[in-house]
C-alpha cells in the first residue's frame, strides 16, 4: 500500500511548499533522480503505484442472501410442512415441489437483479498510465508505471498521460487538460514557481500534475509526491468503495409489505389454530388451512410483476434516450426531489463558445453552437454581412487565429478541438466571420514565438506576409493593455488615453463579473524577430476584448423550470470559479441574483452541522472537491432529501454512488462515472432527466395500482380460507396448488398488463412521492382491507350457500366455485383498478393489454375445469352451466360494487369542493 506517503505532506502538502523544500524532504536530486538502493526501499516501503481493490461479496454469496427474504423464508417452511403431511398421508407432494419451485424462481430473480459486478475500480484501473519516462541514476529509462515511487522524477510532454501525482519542476508552457479529475474544460497552465497556500482547491494548484490527467502541450519534469491510493485519483478509489448503495424506496417499501404480510399472515394462522384447537377440530385439518392461508397471504407473483415492470419502464426511458443501468432506479426517479448537477458537460456544452467582441467602435454578439462553424455575429441584433471588411474586427480575428496553436478537425461529423478548449473558441470564432485558419496560417507563416506562462499572462508570435512582419499578442486584458500605448479605431492607429484605458478595463470587469473569460488583442509591425521576443512587447496597439464562457445548453432552462413545477429543486455543484458557476447559475433559474453561493475553501471550515443547514437555502456550490461532493450529497440525505446527482468526470464518480441515484453522461462521461450510476444520459441532455422522472413516477404509480389489486384479492382469499373450519366444511376451499394459480396467473397477468397503463397527463405537475412513504399510504391500505373483506364475505357466503344445497351437483362442486368465482372476481377488480374514473369513463382501448390478459385468463381458468388432466392435477370438477353463471353472476356483482364506490368517493370530493 501507498498510502503511508500521505505522511510526507500532513502538515504542509506539496503545492505549499518550493521546489527546493519538496526534493529536500523527498531525498531526492533534482537532476539525477533517486539511486537503485532507495528505489528499492522505497517500493518496499510505499507499495506499487496502483490502485487497491476490496474483496466484493462473492455470487455465492449474493444468491444465498436471496433467501434470506422474510417471505421466502415463510413459503420455504410452509414448503417443509406440506411436504411432511403429504408423506404422512403418502401423497405425492405437488403442492411443496410448486412452492419450492416459486422460492427458487425469486431467488433467481433477485440474484440476477443484484450480481451486476462491481466496474467502477476497473474503469479508475483505465485511467493508469502503462509506462512512464523517468530520470534515476542520471539516466532517462523508461519504466512501468507501477513502479514509480515518492522522489522518482519524471519527463513529460505533450500527449503524455500522467502517471502519478507530482510537483512541477521545470515547466515550458506545459498545459494539462485535468477535466477528467476536476471536472472542467478549461486546461491549466502549469509553472513550478508557484508557491500556494496549503488550503488552494484541487482546480488551481497551478504548480502540481495529477495522476491520470493529459499533457496538450509544452514539455516539463516533476517529481512524484504521491502513488497509488495516496494520489488524488486513489483518494476517489478509497471513496467508490467506501460509498454503500442506500436501499431504493421500492426496495424499502417491498421490506415493509414483506413484514406485514409475514407477521399478519403468522398471527391470522395463530389465531385460528387456536380457536381450532379450543374448538375441538382436528390438528391435521387445521395445519392444512394454516398452510393455505400462509400461500394466500404471499403475493407469490409480485416480485416477478415488479421485475417486468421495471423493465418495461427501463425500455420506453431507452426510447427517451435515458439508459437505465439498476433497474430499481426506474421507480426510484419518481421520488427524486433534489437534482445535484455537475455545471461543465451537463447543465453547459463543455465548449468554450466566444459569445461576445468589443473593439473601439463595436460590441459584437457572436452566436453559434459548439465548435462547428455554424453561425453568426451582429452588431445591436443586425447581422455583419462580411465581418472581414470591418477592419477593426478584422485585426483581431487575424490576432486571434495566428497566435494559436490549437486545431479544429471534424470527427464523424462533429467539430473537435485538438488542442487548448479556449483557443479552439477562437477558431471557431474566426470560421463563423468566414476566415479560414488553415489558409491564413499558410499565407502568414509563424516566425518566432514566446508561449504563455502563468507569470508573464500573454503569449506572443510573429508571423511574416509579404515584406511585413507582424506581432500578435493575446492574454490577460490588464497585462496586454498595459504594453499597449494605440488603438485600432477603423483604419486609423490612435493614441490610447488614460480614459480609454479605463473604459476598457470596465467592460473587461464587467465581463468577469458575469462569470465570462476574457482575452484581450493586440499587434504592431516590427523587423526582423530578436530571440527574445519580450523586448518587442511595448507600443502595441490595442485591437480588442474577446468574451468566452462554456455555454448553458439551451434546453436546459427551460428542463429546470419543470422540475421547479414538479417539486424538484436543482443544485449545481461545480469546480468551477464561484463567479462563472453563479453567472451561469443565474442565467439557468438555479439561483437568483443576491443567492449565496459556498466555495470550496468555506466549505472546508463548516462543520457537518453548519453545511446540513446551508443545504437548505444555498443552490451554487463552486471550486469544489470530490470530498466535497459526497459531503454535500450526504448533507441533502441527512435533511430527509432524496437526492440524484449528475456528472460526467471521474471526480463524480463517489458523489454519484452515494446519490440516491447517480446519473451519468453517456457521450462526455468517463467510464468510471459510468460504472458508478444507475443511470446514463444517451444525449448528455439535462432535459433528459425530466421525461426519465415522469417515467419514473407512473412506473411507480403503476406499481401502486397492481399493488392495491393483488393484495386486496389476496386477502379475500385468506378470510375464505380462515373461515372454513368455523363454517362446518370439512375441507379447504383451496388448495396450495389453486392458491399458486390464482398468485400467479390469474393475479399476474391482469397486473402484468396494469403495469404497462398510461401515465396521467398531470404526472409532473405535483410534488415527489415522499421517499420515506409506506407502500400502504394514501388511502391504499384501507383500500386493499375494505376490498379483501367485501370479496372474502361474498365468498364466505356463495361457499356456505353452495356446500349445503341438496340439489344437483352443488354439494360435490362448492370448492370449485369458490375456486373459480374468486379467479373471475379477480377479472373485474383489474378492470375496475386501472382508473379512480368509472369503468364507462375510460378508454377501453388505451390499454389493449389488460383486455386481453383478462380474456385469456378467463379462457385459462376454464380449462382447468374441463380438461380431465388439469381437473385431476388442481383438484377441480366441471361445473354445470347454471353453477358457471352463479360464479360470473357474483364477480360481476363484485365489480359492480368496486364501481359503487367510485360514485361514492367522486360525490364526497364534489361536496368537499
Amino acid at each position: 500500500m501507498s498510502l503511508p506517503a500521505v505522511e510526507l505532506w500532513r502538515n504542509s502538502p506539496p503545492h505549499s511548499l518550493s521546489v527546493a523544500e519538496v526534493l529536500q524532504r523527498l531525498g531526492t536530486d533534482g537532476h539525477r533522480g533517486l539511486a537503485a538502493e532507495a528505489i528499492a526501499q522505497r517500493r518496499q516501503q510505499w507499495g506499487d503505484n496502483v490502485l487497491q481493490t476490496k474483496s466484493a461479496r462473492s455470487r455465492w454469496g449474493i444468491l444465498l442472501d436471496q433467501f434470506t427474504n422474510t417471505m421466502l423464508l415463510m413459503l420455504i417452511g410452509v414448503a417443509l410442512v406440506s411436504a411432511a403431511i403429504d408423506l404422512i398421508k403418502r401423497e405425492f407432494p405437488k403442492d411443496a415441489i410448486a412452492i419450492f419451485s416459486i422460492v427458487v424462481l425469486n431467488g433467481l430473480l433477485g440474484y440476477l437483479q443484484e450480481s451486476k459486478a462491481e466496474a467502477e475500480l476497473a474503469a479508475l484501473k483505465k485511467l493508469a498510465v502503462p509506462t512512464a519516462r523517468v530520470w534515476r541514476q542520471g539516466q532517462l529509462q523508461e519504466v512501468p508505471s507501477a513502479a514509480l515511487v515518492p522522489g522518482d522524477l519524471v519527463a513529460l510532454e505533450a500527449g503524455d498521460y500522467i502517471a502519478a501525482d507530482g510537483r512541477v519542476l521545470e515547466s515550458q508552457q506545459l498545459s494539462v487538460r485535468e477535466g477528467a479529475l476536476t471536472g472542467e474544460a478549461q486546461s491549466v497552465i502549469k509553472t513550478s514557481t508557484l508557491v500556494l497556500p496549503p488550503t488552494e482547491p484541487l482546480g488551481d494548484r497551478r504548480n502540481m500534475v495529477f495522476q491520470g490527467t493529459e499533457v496538450l502541450q509544452g514539455r516539463g519534469k516533476f517529481v512524484v509526491v504521491a502513488t497509488g491510493m495516496a494520489t488524488e485519483l486513489g483518494k476517489i478509489a478509497t471513496n467508490l468503495q467506501e460509498v454503500e448503495d442506500p436501499p431504493t424506496p421500492l426496495q424499502q417499501r417491498m421490506g415493509q409489505l414483506s413484514r406485514v404480510l409475514v407477521w399478519g399472515s403468522l398471527s391470522l394462522v395463530g389465531l385460528v389454530v387456536a380457536i381450532g384447537l379450543a374448538q375441538g377440530g382436528d390438528f391435521l385439518a387445521l395445519l392444512e388451512t394454516s398452510l393455505s392461508m400462509a400461500v394466500a397471504v404471499v403475493p407469490e407473483g409480485l416480485p416477478a410483476v415488479i421485475t417486468v415492470t421495471l423493465a418495461l419502464g427501463t425500455q420506453r426511458m431507452a426510447k427517451r434516450k435515458a439508459l437505465i443501468r439498476n433497474l430499481p432506479a426506474v421507480e426510484t426517479l419518481g421520488s427524486v426531489t433534489t437534482i445535484c448537477s455537475d455545471k461543465t458537460g451537463t447543465l453547459t456544452q463543455n465548449k468554450m463558445v466566444v459569445q461576445g467582441l468589443q473593439t473601439v467602435r463595436h460590441r459584437v454578439t457572436v452566436e453559434g453552437e459548439g465548435y462547428g462553424p455554424a453561425g453568426r455575429l451582429t452588431v445591436a441584433g443586425q447581422p455583419l454581412v462580411n465581418p472581414a471588411d470591418e477592419p477593426e474586427l478584422c485585426s483581431l480575428l487575424q490576432t486571434a487565429v495566428l497566435c494559436n496553436d490549437a486545431q479544429l478537425q471534424q470527427n464523424n461529423g462533429a467539430w473537435e478541438v485538438l488542442g487548448d478548449p479556449t483557443e479552439g473558441a477562437l477558431l471557431t470564432l474566426a470560421t463563423r466571420a468566414g476566415l479560414q485558419p488553415p489558409a491564413l496560417h499558410a499565407k502568414f507563416p509563424r516566425q518566432a514565438e514566446a508561449g504563455f506562462t502563468s507569470e508573464r499572462k500573454r503569449m506572443s508570435v510573429v508571423c511574416a506576409g509579404g515584406d511585413r512582419r507582424v506581432l500578435h499578442t493575446k492574454g490577460s486584458p490588464e497585462w496586454v493593455l498595459a504594453r499597449c500605448a494605440f488603438r485600432l479605431s477603423g483604419t486609423a492607429i490612435e493614441p490610447l488615453t488614460a480614459h480609454q484605458r479605463q473604459e476598457i478595463l470596465r467592460v473587461n470587469d464587467e465581463w468577469a463579473a458575469q462569470g465570462i473569460r476574457v482575452l484581450g488583442f493586440a499587434h504592431r509591425e516590427v523587423g526582423e524577430p530578436p530571440a527574445d521576443l519580450t523586448v518587442l512587447e511595448t507600443d502595441l496597439v490595442w485591437l480588442g476584448l474577446a468574451g468566452m464562457r462554456d455555454a448553458p445548453r439551451p434546453e436546459v432552462a427551460r428542463a429546470i423550470a419543470t422540475c421547479y413545477g414538479a417539486g424538484i429543486r436543482t443544485v449545481m455543484i461545480t469546480g468551477d470559479h464561484p463567479l462563472t458557476a453563479q453567472a451561469i447559475a443565474l442565467d439557468l433559474g438555479i439561483c437568483h441574483r443576491g443567492d449565496r453561493a459556498i466555495a470550496g475553501p468555506e466549505l472546508q471550515t463548516l462543520s457537518d452541522e453548519a453545511l446540513r443547514q446551508a443545504v437548505a437555502t444555498v443552490n451554487v456550490y463552486a471550486r469544489v472537491s470530490p470530498e466535497h461532493k459526497l459531503r454535500i450529497v450526504r448533507a441533502f440525505q441527512q435533511q430527509g432529501e432524496f437526492v440524484a446527482m449528475t456528472g460526467d468526470g471521474v471526480n463524480d464518480a463517489p458523489a454519484l454512488k452515494q446519490a440516491n441515484i447517480g446519473i451519468a453522461m453517456g457521450i462526455t462521461g468517463t467510464d468510471v462515472a459510468k460504472e458508478a450510476s444507475d443511470m446514463v444520459l444517451l444525449d448528455d441532455n439535462f432535459a433528459t432527466i425530466v421525461a426519465a422522472a415522469e417515467e419514473g413516477r407512473a412506473v411507480y404509480t403503476n406499481i401502486r395500482r397492481f399493488i392495491k389489486y393483488i393484495l386486496g384479492s389476496n386477502l379475500g382469499e385468506v378470510l375464505t380460507v380462515a373461515a372454513a373450519p368455523f363454517c362446518g366444511l370439512p375441507t379447504v376451499p383451496l388448495t396450495p396448488l389453486q392458491i399458486l394459480w390464482m398468485n400467479l396467473v390469474t393475479d399476474g397477468l391482469p397486473a402484468l398488463a396494469l403495469a404497462i397503463e398510461p401515465s396521467e397527463p398531470e404526472v409532473m405537475e405535483r410534488p415527489p412521492y415522499p421517499p420515506q412513504e409506506s407502500i400502504f399510504a394514501s388511502g391504499l391500505g384501507a383500500y386493499m382491507v375494505r376490498i379483501g373483506l367485501i370479496f372474502g364475505l361474498a365468498t364466505v357466503a356463495l361457499m356456505v350457500w353452495a356446500y349445503r344445497q341438496t340439489t344437483g351437483t352443488w354439494h360435490q362442486h362448492w370448492s370449485t366455485v369458490v375456486f373459480t368465482t374468486l379467479c373471475l372476481a379477480q377479472m373485474g377488480h383489474a378492470l375496475a383498478a386501472r382508473s379512480d374514473k368509472l369503468l364507462i369513463r375510460v378508454n377501453p382501448v388505451s390499454n389493449p393489454a389488460l383486455l386481453g390478459a383478462v380474456a385469456l385468463t378467463t379462457v385459462l381458468q376454464l380449462i382447468l375445469l374441463y380438461v380431465p388432466p388439469l381437473q385431476t392435477f388442481f383438484g377441480t370438477a366441471p361445473l354445470a352451466p347454471e353453477e358457471l353463471a352463479v360464479c360470473f353472476g357474483f364477480s360481476g356483482a363484485l365489480l359492480l360494487w368496486l364501481e359503487g364506490e367510485k360514485v361514492l368517493r367522486q360525490g364526497r370530493h364534489r361536496g368537499r369542493s
